[in-house]
């Protein structure tokens, strides 16, 4: 036991270095415990990323079943076979993290050092930091004592990816980030493509549940072409749409708009022969969209970006939208949205409102964090789309004008790479695919490959949390949020036996309105 109070765990052996070590441990070591060690007068903090069991009496060269059966035996009588090593890399001086300060020792620990267990009062201050920036995540993988806090300042400013296979719960996590950014009265816009955040309760009125509605009449005809379903390579039809969404068109609301548009798409094919074939397939697509998507594209209402709502978790749903229009409407948003926070900041910075801003004042004067679900959809890596265009925008220009972005994908190796790392932040949780692995790897410098490899390992829930959001990389397991009530895997069988139970009721209902004999056989 040392001064501190430190539990004696083992003995640094062999070669070490500055930033890593290897000790001899009196018992087995799980990878992401954390370890200290004094040095040149001052306490050190380690993370274990590798740990070995090795028995000199069971070792490579057995044979056969009945020698290893013998040598069992004689590793159960030897006290000294077991041998537990394990590999730490420094992380820096306990004290200086506890300011958030990474200081790395100039010279290595000795062979011989004397490795301890690290307390929960060592850890407490490093991973719980005091301050309304720093929200409660959950807690140490490994010491479920030690609360895990992260600061929601660097994720606005930085930026957050969250990483996993599908069921590790990544919607969990965006959850729980709501919760924390509701607390503090935030304001988050979650583009919800699956419907996983529509019965999020936060209570308070907390969260705003939007319907993804687009305004026809706002988009330049290259979009609208888009969220018509006119393909890229239709050049004639597109020429159409362009010559027909005159000024006076997009002036037009609710049903005066698809008419003077349909008629504009007709005039243009009678006034020019080579695009009459053109100009029809225009209007049946009108007719088609119009129809089918009467709840979706709204050319009478107002602003979309009227609706979000400052201080409130925002939740659009695109689950009735196609992939394309999707696209469409996360774009427009972030555009939006990035011009607001520039007028803002500018407003702010200046204090001199121009004529546009009085006019149209900005309409979010404090941070804003926006969350892309399915980030591989709308930010492909070998796909040019519109999201994908404003969201690198974001992505670069965000820290200055105070808008965040969080990507949210089981697909990291889909991502586009260059958006990917210059996500300040990552969650990352199970992951099984090597190209996912490596996409990973070389999108943070935080996340060293041993800890990569214990990836696959990682249950529901837990996580490896690194990058600027915590004071160091670290084993995390996520705290439940019960506010968001559906999620996961259905349950397929104990649906389908409560609907055969519903028929077989209804089916004996109906036969007592039968009289006795009336079906005969």
């Amino acid at each position: 036991m040392s001064e501190g109070g430190e539990k004696e765990l083992g003995i640094i052996v062999g070669v070490a270095k500055p930033d890593y070590v290897r000790f001899e441990s009196r018992r087995p070591v799980s990878v992401g415990e954390y370890v200290v060690m004094q040095s040149c007068g001052e306490k050190i903090l380690a993370l274990v990323e590798r740990s070995f069991v090795k028995s000199d009496a069971l070792g490579d060269s057995i044979r056969n079943y009945d020698e290893a059966s013998e040598s069992l035996q004689v590793a159960a009588e030897n006290k000294r076979d077991k041998s537990y090593k394990a590999d730490a890399r420094i992380i820096g001086y306990l004290e200086k993290l506890r300011r958030c300060k990474a200081v790395m020792p100039a010279l290595p620990p000795e062979p011989g050092t004397l490795i301890y267990e690290a307390t929960t009062a060592d850890l407490a201050k490093v991973f719980a930091p005091e301050g309304t920036e720093w929200a409660h995540m959950g807690s140490l993988l490994r010491n479920v004592e030690v609360e895990v806090r992260a600061n929601i300042d660097k994720v606005v400013s930085r930026h957050l990816a969250v990483l996993a296979m599908t069921g590790m719960g990544k919607s969990n996590l965006v959850s729980l980030l709501a919760k924390e950014i509701a607390r503090v009265g935030g304001t988050m816009i979650i583009f919800d493509y699956h419907d996983d955040y529509s019965t999020l309760d936060l209570g308070r009125n907390a969260a705003n549940l939007m319907p993804a509605k687009i305004n026809p009449r706002m988009l330049p005809a290259d979009k609208l072409a888009e969220v018509i379903e006119i393909q890229e390579n239709a050049s004639n039809q597109i020429h159409v749409l362009r010559q027909a969404l005159t000024q006076d068109v997009q002036q037009r609301k609710g049903d005066d708009f698809w008419d003077s548009l349909v008629a504009g798409a007709r005039a243009v094919g009678a006034e020019e022969k080579m695009y009459r074939e053109a100009a029809a397939k225009v209007e049946d697509k009108i007719d088609y969209v119009r129809k089918k998507f009467r709840n979706i594209l709204d050319p009478g209402m107002a602003d979309p970006i009227a609706l979000i709502k400052n201080g409130k978790i925002n939740v659009i749903n695109l689950v009735e939208l196609t992939e394309k229009q999707a696209n469409v409407s996360v774009s427009y948003y972030l555009e939006e949205l990035l011009d607001d926070r520039k007028r803002a900041t500018r407003q702010a910075k200046d204090r001199i409102q121009s004529a546009e801003d009085l006019k149209s004042p900005p309409r979010f004067n404090a941070p804003v964090l926006v969350v892309i679900e399915e980030a591989h959809v709308f930010i492909p890596k070998d796909e040019k789309t519109e999201t994908k265009y404003f969201a690198s925008k974001v992505a670069r220009e965000g820290r200055k004008f105070g808008l965040g972005l969080v990507i949210v994908s089981q697909r990291p190796r889909s991502i586009d790479a260059n958006i990917l790392s210059q996500m300040g932040s990552l969650a990352v949780m199970r992951m099984i695919q090597p190209d996912d692995q490596m996409q990973v790897s070389a999108a943070s410098e935080a996340l060293s490959r041993d800890l990569i490899d214990q990836l696959p390992s990682l249950n529901p829930g837990e996580a490896v949390f690194a990058g600027q959001w915590v004071n160091l990389p670290t084993f995390v397991r996520a705290d439940e949020v019960k506010e968001r009530k559906i999620g996961g895997d259905l349950k397929a069988v104990e649906q389908w036996s409560q609907l055969a139970a519903a028929k077989e009721i209804a089916k004996e209902s109906s036969d007592s309105y039968v009289p006795p004999g009336y079906i005969q056989d």
